[in-house]
């Protein structure tokens, strides 16, 4: 028997295709193999959250909450988990506190069990409701460490956070690598000093963007972690994450076991193996997303944010100036107070390094979102920003030093009425609220189809459900 068997969380169904196709997974693409992923025996199976909210409504006309009680219903025996982005939910604003606890209500009553709840500057205020609300549905509560690197992040900082998100609630923690820069012995490290912090459970999170994710990994499961996140091999590597049946063969016979039947396993790859083809001979899938980019280890630039910049240049017409705007991000971040490249984060510095670069002066134009940093509006940052650099940005305006959903007057009963031509069931008026434009066309796509009660409708018990 393995002393201390390693657990999987399983990403195929959100972040790994989020990462290589940008989230355009169906869910008829994905049903058919629910079963066999069920029998699996995955400590859970990260399905929703993140963005399969807004690709759903924006480019797959499906009812993310569909989707959901969906994969509940085809996947009774696993735990479904979610992303959330704590006071942003799935959006890109942050929402008043009364918004947070319904969507929380609803993500929990519809089948997530756990919710991965993070905050893009680390800021455990833009935490405290998400995580009251989820402790109050009896979820799972998996608190977030937005890893980076600057002079402010070291394992001090990080061993701080980790207990403070313990302290608040949280049932275990996740090292959340977005851009794939943790090395194998600062994960050591890193784990080593998490374990000696919190007595909570321990998840690594790391994308294979540099190429490192697998020895990181392992050194991770030496040094104490739990859980690791992986993906079946024909949707791993590349900006996405390590392959599952790679780690469970390399742990086989040891001490960190994981249990887990390759011969089930395989079940699962040759499905996601033909999908892969399909989405390779689509064009959907860029041969360019699955090589390794150990730039990223000097410039902190997610994959998707890697993509989202060469468009902004390439629509500029400045396509020749990437390394430029490669070099100017880490000078932007540090005037900003070194956010974690995350989203909204990484489009924001992102944006405002474009800007600098091809208008050939830093600041002469700032993005509205960015003076939103600089003001507070999406939390405090993790180093203080200089008083020169608010004034360039800000003028007179005094930056706010409270949560900044504090300023937020409570909105469900303004967004119930808003919504309420458009509503078919509670859900959709969280729907309409992350996205208020796109939302209203998905509606009348869906409603003009659904005058009858469509087979597909169910619910998280299995009845039909009334749409």
């Amino acid at each position: 028997m393995a002393k201390k068997p390693i657990k999987i969380t399983e990403v195929a169904l959100r972040d790994a295709h989020q990462s290589l196709i940008a989230t355009r997974m169906t869910m008829d693409e994905m049903r058919p193999i629910l079963p066999a992923m069920d029998e699996v025996g995955y400590y859970s199976v990260e399905c929703w959250g993140g963005a399969t909210f807004d690709s759903c409504i924006r480019f797959l006309d499906e009812d993310p909450w569909d989707r959901l009680r969906i994969l509940r219903k085809e996947m009774p025996n696993t735990k479904l988990q979610m992303l959330f982005r704590g006071q942003n939910m799935l959006g890109y604003r942050h929402y008043a506190d009364d918004a947070v606890e319904y969507f929380v209500q609803k993500s929990v009553a519809n089948g997530i069990d756990i919710l991965r709840i993070f905050d893009a500057l680390n800021d455990p205020r833009n935490l405290e409701t998400a995580i009251k609300a989820a402790i109050k549905e009896k979820a799972h509560v998996q608190g977030c460490i937005s890893y980076t690197l600057s002079p402010v992040h070291n394992n001090e900082y990080f061993a701080k956070y980790a207990k403070t998100l313990e302290e608040m609630g949280a049932h275990s923690i996740c090292i959340k690598d977005m851009a794939g820069l943790l090395t194998p012995y600062s994960t050591y490290e890193l784990v080593k000093s998490l374990k000696e912090t919190v007595s909570i459970p321990v998840d690594i999170h790391s994308h294979y963007t540099s190429g490192l994710a697998s020895m990181s990994i392992l050194k991770g499961i030496e040094a104490g972690a739990d859980i690791i996140d992986t993906a079946i091999s024909p949707l791993s590597l590349g900006t996405s994450h390590m392959p599952t049946e790679s780690l469970v063969a390399a742990l086989q016979g040891t001490d960190y076991d994981t249990g887990l039947d390759l011969k089930k396993l395989n079940v699962v790859r040759e499905h996601f193996a033909k999908l892969r083809e399909k989405y390779l001979a689509s064009g959907q899938l860029s041969p360019k997303m699955l090589g390794v980019d150990a730039n990223t280890l000097l410039y902190q630039v997610p994959g998707g944010m890697l993509s989202n910049l060469l468009k902004q240049l390439k629509d500029a017409g400045k396509e020749d100036q990437l390394d430029a705007v490669l070099q100017e991000i880490p000078r932007v971040r540090k005037d900003s107070g070194y956010p974690p490249l995350v989203t909204p984060t990484s489009q924001i510095v992102g944006t405002q390094a474009v800007f600098n670069v091809i208008l050939g002066e830093r600041y002469k134009m700032v993005t509205k979102e960015f003076k939103g940093l600089v003001h507070g509006d999406y939390g405090k940052t993790p180093a203080p920003i200089s008083p020169e650099f608010t004034k360039q940005i800000l003028g007179d305006e005094q930056p706010i030093t409270c949560r900044p959903a504090d300023l937020l007057e409570p909105e469900i009963e303004k967004l119930k009425a808003e919504a309420s031509k458009y509503v078919m069931q509670e859900e959709d008026v969280l729907t309409y609220a992350m996205f208020p434009q796109v939302a209203p066309k998905f509606f009348e796509k869906r409603n003009n189809k659904l005058a009858g009660v469509d087979g597909d409708h169910v619910d998280f018990e299995g009845k039909s459900h009334p749409v």
